[in-house]
């Protein structure tokens, strides 16, 4: 049976309509925002969904539509006779959802990294637009090298809104892991992202970093990742090596 109740905390604003957003949307968002809110941690056993319905006064079946749909998008996880936790940026989640490069003879595993350079500076044209930055915002900027199995296979490049990341680069040091970083220093997770692909010649520069010659053929990968809220919190350039790496994703 739907749920038709609508508790004066979960009701929708004026200006919109109920019709657009069911009840169970509501609570997911509100369950959202405790993750954003660092009220519950990467890694916390939550609440079971009697204790949620109990608490917000909707039934426990839109407690769960909400909760399912937070795991599809992986803010959540299951585990069989433990309960619901809230998500954690570990190496295989990011392998799964976030890192799509693995070598053509082997399975995937995550990259090591060396930390070229961490600047910071005003945001320019094209950082402002890809992290919604006004004039006079700035960034942090991050260089680093990656590689599978020791051999150097990315060429990456981070800019970050520098109020969100307070302290990273000096007081706080640059993960290999920088999404679990995110989450456990500085209350942000990282919820989806947008990749647009395409192959470029590369730099000198990124060529001899590659152990390739000056111009030859890299798949690049733009990226603007997003936290929970839909907010741009990383614009990344990752410049590949593919003659022995292949760009895998799996549809569901």
């Amino acid at each position: 049976m739907t749920d038709t109740r609508k508790p004066a905390h979960l009701a929708p604003k004026a200006a919109e309509s109920p019709g657009l957003r069911p009840l169970y949307r509501q609570v997911k968002e509100l369950l959202s925002r405790r993750i954003a809110d660092r009220v519950w941690q990467p890694g916390e056993l939550i609440p079971s969904e009697h204790q949620i319905a109990a608490e917000l006064g909707v039934s426990q079946g839109t407690v769960r539509k909400a909760l399912d749909e937070m795991t599809a998008e992986r803010l959540l996880t299951r585990r069989q006779g433990r309960g619901t936790f809230v998500a954690r940026h570990d190496e295989a989640r990011i392998l799964f959802q976030f890192f799509k490069l693995a070598p053509d003879d082997g399975v995937a595993v995550f990259p090591e990294s060396e930390l070229r350079r961490v600047t910071k500076a005003p945001a320019d044209a094209d950082e402002r637009r890809a992290l919604g930055l006004d004039p006079g915002q700035r960034v942090i900027r991050i260089a680093r090298l990656r590689s599978l199995a020791g051999k150097p296979v990315i060429s990456e490049y981070l800019s970050l809104p520098e109020r969100l990341f307070p302290g990273l680069g000096e007081a706080v040091a640059v993960e290999n892991n920088l999404y679990d970083l995110f989450a456990s220093r500085f209350g942000i997770t990282v919820a989806g992202a947008r990749e647009r692909v395409k192959a470029v010649l590369s730099s000198p520069e990124d060529a001899e970093l590659l152990g390739l010659e000056s111009g030859a053929p890299v798949l690049a990968i733009d990226r603007i990742a997003t936290a929970i809220d839909g907010a741009p919190v990383e614009w990344r350039r990752s410049l590949c090596r593919t003659d022995e790496c292949s760009y895998v994703n799996t549809l569901r």
